[in-house]
């Protein structure tokens, strides 16, 4: 609720404060004397579009300041929240309320006589759009100056839904229609994909086919190119093979000769030292000399193989065009041998998922086709909850205007369900080109089109709320909307702010009396402002405020005239009372004005 509004330096209004109570407030005051500015202040807090020539002559700037009392777990909190401007906890920097649960915050906007306004929540400097999604969950204005609240269908369809306490319904259907939408997706990018998908298959398998055409084996093609180096260079290695033989043991490379190679000089060394019978380290050396010639022994051996080996240059272009085969597959899928082969093995899987997607086309049809039917079920749950509302609330409101001096008037809801035509329900019927295209009779709020048409007075035809009454009808009729569902608003507790403007409007009589009742009534579960100029109606008020002009120096004085707000209590709110009666404050009208605020309790 609104708990304090100041404003400087606004039109005429050079600086006042208003405290409105909890329950209702009403604010009086002449024609003319600027109790629009307070609107206009309130407008400026909620995001509305600035007025520079509202600015006050000779002052700089205009400001504005509403603070709010919010539940601390709120919409309005958690949105502040999500600015920035409050932490996690829903504690931020100002004084914390004394009520548990509860928190203050400060809206407020800066109006310079030129350049840009400025808008603050919570002493940080927020987008005007911040700062009016904040202010929405926090103040309704109904008056004439203001768009409808319920003139968008959106703003209609959430109205019936609260009416007919329907959360639970919504939420099924939601999870119905979510999960519908993410089945129709991937059958749409499935299906979407298919040509991509045939051409990719096609591809995969043709890679595949080359690559176990040359049936490469893991480094297949080092070992090639090891053996051609080797073929190419062969009369080179056995010419030096043949050098090292010669030398190491002749005999290996002819048999004849009686040359002494090094194996045989070695055997020669280590009889010699044996036959030393004297103690020392000669034993030790002869068996280092024949650990010595075991290996050379196998250097012999394995040299007279590479001798053996036949390298058959012959086969040189047969090696050299199978490392051509190889480099190819390298090339496009290596880069080396090892990951062609793991990208053949890899592209087999992929091609069979890609071979199965008309059997997981049809398989999301009938998923779709199934999930259609859970939410279209949900969705006429949904529908029957809002008719029967709906019909309960039209009868309440055209009621409550009968008794706001509105007889004959009346409000119609109309739930209308929308039509699917041929393309509407995913069938097994419909061809897949039609269920690509297909406009579904759901969306994400249900299967209903909501329309509330009012009709002021006998005779009108019935029109679109907004476009059929004037700005005093269309405040009873907001005002009889949010009687017929105060209770299920609150739940017992409520953050709104209602503001009446123009509401009394063409209305006197038992018929102000009734409607000062009836927003005394809402005031039990929201907070009401209400301006108004009959006394029939502030009497109902638990707090009154009046607007007054003047000049601040005196009479006879050549200052500028300027706004007053000023509480009223006791005496001063009779009087007060009396001069909205009569324009006068004769005994009649002050025994008058006593005898009304007397019997205005509900």
């Amino acid at each position: 609720m609104l708990e304090e509004l100041e404003v400087r330096n606004l039109g005429p209004i050079r600086s006042a404060v208003l405290m409105p109570g909890k329950g209702m407030t009403a604010i009086t005051g002449e024609t003319g004397a600027g109790k629009s500015m307070l609107l206009s202040a309130i407008r400026l807090i909620s995001g509305a579009t600035a007025n520079v020539g509202r600015v006050a002559a000779g002052a700089g700037s205009a400001w504005t300041q509403g603070i709010f009392d919010v539940d601390e777990n709120g919409k309005a909190a958690g949105l502040a929240q999500d600015a920035g401007v409050l932490d996690a906890d829903g504690k931020g920097t100002d004084p914390d309320p004394d009520e548990i649960g509860r928190r203050e915050l400060f809206l407020s906007r800066t109006v310079p006589a030129s350049g840009r306004s400025r808008a603050v929540l919570c002493g940080h400097s927020v987008p005007r759009n911040v700062l009016g999604n904040v202010a929405a969950e926090l103040v309704t204005i109904h008056g004439q100056a203001d768009q409808l609240r319920l003139a968008s269908p959106a703003r209609q369809r959430e109205f019936l839904d609260m009416a007919a306490d329907d959360k639970a319904e919504r939420e099924s259907y939601r999870a119905a229609w979510e999960k519908f939408q993410a089945v129709d997706e991937r059958l749409r990018n499935l299906t979407n994909q298919e040509a991509s998908a045939r051409q990719r298959a096609d591809y995969l398998r043709e890679s595949i086919e080359q690559i176990n055409k040359v049936d490469p084996k893991p480094g297949e093609d080092e070992e090639l190119k090891e053996k051609r180096s080797r073929v190419e260079n062969a009369a080179e290695i056995a010419q030096g093979v043949n050098s090292a033989l010669s030398a190491l043991d002749a005999s290996s490379v002819d048999s004849d000769s009686d040359a002494l190679g090094a194996s045989d000089a070695i055997t020669h060394a280590i009889q010699a030292l044996r036959t030393i019978h004297v103690g020392g380290s000669f034993v030790g050396v002869a068996d280092r000399l024949e650990s010595l010639n075991a290996d050379l022994s196998d250097i012999i051996f394995s040299l007279s193989n590479e001798m053996d080996a036949d390298e058959d240059a012959e086969g040189l272009d047969a090696i050299n065009s199978r490392i051509h085969e190889l480099d190819e597959l390298t090339r496009r899928w290596g880069p080396t041998l090892e990951d062609v082969i793991d990208w053949r093995d890899k592209a087999a899987f992929e091609v069979e998922d890609l071979d199965a997607s008309p059997e997981k086309v049809e398989e999301l049809k009938t998923q779709r086709r199934q999930a259609f039917d859970d939410a279209l079920k949900a969705a006429e749950v949904l529908s029957r909850k809002r008719t029967f509302a709906a019909t309960v609330l039209a009868d309440t409101v055209s009621k409550e205007l009968s008794a706001l001096a509105m007889a004959g008037a009346g409000l119609e809801i109309r739930v209308v369900r929308r039509k699917s035509g041929p393309k509407g329900k995913p069938s097994a019927q419909n061809s897949e080109k039609q269920q690509a295209s297909a406009t579904w009779p759901l969306d994400i709020n249900g299967i209903d089109d909501i329309e509330f048409l009012f009709t002021p007075f006998p005779g009108s035809p019935q029109l679109p709320m907004g476009k059929s009454a004037s700005g005093g009808e269309l405040s009873r009729l907001m005002l009889a909307l949010e009687l017929s569902v105060a209770e299920k608003r609150t739940s017992g507790s409520s953050d709104m702010t209602f503001i009446f403007d123009e509401v009394d409007a063409g209305v006197g009589g038992k018929a102000a009396v009734e409607l000062g009742k009836r927003l005394a009534k809402l005031s039990q579960t929201s907070q009401v402002i209400v301006v108004t100029h009959l006394a029939q109606v502030a009497s109902w008020a638990d707090t009154q405020f009046v607007v007054s002009k003047g000049n601040s120096n005196g009479a006879g004085s050549k200052a500028p005239i300027e706004t007053t707000v000023n509480e009223v209590t006791g005496d001063a709110r009779i009087h007060e009372i009396a001069r909205m009666l009569s324009g006068s404050e004769s005994a009649t009208s002050l025994s008058h004005a006593k005898e009304l605020l007397a019997s205005s309790k509900l």
